[in-house]
């Protein structure tokens, strides 16, 4: 593997990261056979919906997120120490990955919080949009005082990064950077932290108390590291993949999570496959091993859609919880109730933006280019699109729905736990505490779409009224 220099002395960070993406890929197809099956699958879909759909490709080549649909993931790992995860900030910001949002999964009867590691700038996005979620174990949640030590011992036993890659990650902080060599051996050294291992830490009566406790805290504590549990890529279309699944011998969930179908896809929606179950050896009597099992690693599907803001994501929420409170009165089938209570969300771009409810992105059509050129103009935003001069394409969401991320979590791990939601069995969220862990503060996400939305028009604006501005500095004169 070769890395290039983008200058004298540092290969950049999007380079690091891209490759570390790819070499991660490469190693859960070995890791999880159906992996590449279903790459495959959302492949020849995508390639299809952009036949098709030539609105859809016109969209994504404005904002230049054609080349990277192909190469899109996100992973997912858990952690169980604050040692663990403060860690994963330094050896994620070598790549360029910040973490973005906070995540209370334990409203859903999962006993972590989370955030999500990713490139924040534009350009850096559409360079390599790799993401990696990532739950922190919260063991005082656990109310049996005697598992939560025992748990608590062989997590402080446990060195989840190679020496070579903290020796890394500390030269990258010192010198700002990391040569070619370096870096191509901090991808490999990297790739140590996220990789399967079949022998776990503890013997199967302490694995079969954690399980039961929850099957996620077994996943967390049993192993030498946070094994990636699922590498995600990104479709254009989401229902095609579910239909398609078992055609190529994959078993799809009932559910799709998050919104319905619909003409603007909104947020984000997921499918998945089930778990592997995985031969595993648990630590046995003088230093034999008993062979278990262990199901935890699944397979994901994503479709993007555009980014909402905050009055979007509360009608979003609200339809969301009317749904769910239908679904347990009875009513009806949860996929039918969901279709019928989003009819409230406006479906076409027109009116997203009209109600205030999702992000755009703004540049200026032909018209206003040679507008921009020639004469120059100023205008409101609304009378700017009316007149044809400025184009708007939606912000795509680059961030998680926590329901979502609790509920994929759920229908892999445990039965009857679907879209009608679990009961709630933990509760407490803490994002201070989180963040202190993490040693740094989390992005807003939503004020990163409202950064990206501004700067995009004032550039529009700067640009239809550069031509004006000059002409009247020139007369002045």
């Amino acid at each position: 593997m070769t890395l290039a220099n983008t200058n004298d002395n540092f290969v950049s960070k999007n380079e690091i990261r891209a490759q570390f993406s790819l070499a991660m890929s490469a190693m859960y197809r070995e890791e999880v056979p159906a992996y590449g099956e279903l790459m495959e699958l959302v492949a020849d879909i995508n390639v299809s919906v952009l036949e098709r759909d030539e609105s859809l490709r016109s969209q994504l080549s404005q904002s230049n997120g054609l080349d990277r649909i192909t190469e899109e993931r996100h992973g997912a790992i858990r952690v169980g120490t604050e040692k663990e995860l403060f860690t994963l900030r330094r050896l994620f910001a070598v790549m360029g990955m910040e973490p973005v949002s906070y995540y209370d999964l334990a409203i859903a009867g999962i006993p972590v919080h989370s955030t999500a590691f990713r490139p924040v700038a534009e350009g850096d996005l559409n360079i390599n949009p790799f993401r990696v979620f990532t739950s922190l174990l919260r063991l005082e949640l656990i109310e049996d005082a005697d598992l939560r030590a025992a748990a608590q011992e062989v997590l402080d036993n446990r060195e989840i990064f190679t020496t070579a890659a903290l020796n890394l990650i500390e030269r990258a902080e010192k010198q700002g950077g990391l040569s070619n060599e370096d870096a191509t051996q901090f991808v490999t050294e990297a790739l140590e932290t996220f990789r399967w291992h079949s022998k776990a830490n503890i013997d199967q009566e302490l694995y079969g108390k954690l399980h039961d406790e929850h099957r996620l805290i077994a996943d967390i504590v049993s192993f030498h590291g946070p094994h990636i549990n699922h590498l995600t890529p990104r479709t254009l279309d989401i229902d095609g993949v579910q239909v398609a699944m078992p055609e190529r011998g994959i078993n799809p969930k009932a559910v799709i999570e998050g919104p319905p179908q619909r003409d603007c896809p909104i947020l984000l929606r997921q499918t998945s496959f089930k778990a592997l179950e995985e031969k595993v050896l648990f630590k046995g009597e003088n230093g034999n091993w008993d062979e278990g099992s262990h199901t935890a690693r699944f397979g994901e599907i994503e479709q993007r859609g555009i980014a909402l803001t905050p009055k979007g994501r509360a009608l979003y929420d609200t339809l969301l919880d009317d749904t769910r409170a239908r679904v347990r009165s009875g009513e009806g089938a949860y996929e039918d109730l969901l279709v019928e209570s989003f009819k409230a969300f406006p479906d076409s771009y027109t009116e997203l933006r009209a109600e205030g409810l999702a992000f755009f992105r703004y540049s200026l059509s032909d018209k206003g280019e040679e507008i921009a050129r020639s004469v120059g103009i100023s205008g409101s935003l609304d009378g700017l699109l009316e007149a044809g001069l400025l184009r708007m394409d939606p912000i795509i969401y680059e961030d998680f729905l926590p329901v979502s991320a609790a509920g994929i979590f759920q229908s892999n791990l445990g039965p009857n736990l679907g879209e009608t939601g679990a009961d709630v069995v933990y509760s407490n969220p803490s994002q201070q505490s989180f963040e202190q862990a993490l040693g740094a503060k989390v992005w807003d996400e939503l004020a990163l779409y409202a950064d990206l939305e501004r700067a995009s028009l004032n550039a529009c604006l700067a640009r239809l009224s550069e031509k004006a501005l000059k002409d009247d500095v020139a007369v002045a004169a």
